[in-house]
């Protein structure tokens, strides 16, 4: 088991943290400046930022940075995500869970 964790902004990112994370929570923000904190969540065993209820940095289960706005689904078009990648098509894996039906 993994457990979360609480930072603030311009302080460095947690050390449980993937430094893979580290650039984008860094451009998140810049993007965001009155941002307040981050909170690290695991889902599946990957690790999700998320930037107060604004933005979100996380690795997805091919282990692409993802990141974008919160609300926005990873991996469509300007999310930032993979699918942005030129080149990258098929990348989209929204439905990685798909085992499970």
């Amino acid at each position: 088991m993994q457990l979360g964790a609480r930072w603030r902004v311009g302080d460095p990112p947690h050390r449980s943290v993937p430094v893979l994370l580290h650039g984008a929570i860094a451009e998140q923000e810049l993007a965001h400046p009155k941002s307040d904190s981050w909170t690290l969540t695991w889902l599946e065993g990957r690790p999700r930022c998320e930037l107060d209820d604004v933005a979100y940095v996380g690795v997805d289960a091919l282990g692409h940075v993802l990141s974008g706005s919160v609300g926005a689904k990873p991996g469509a078009p300007g999310s930032g995500g993979p699918a942005d990648q030129p080149g990258d098509a098929g990348a989209d894996d929204a439905d990685d869970d798909d085992w499970l039906s």
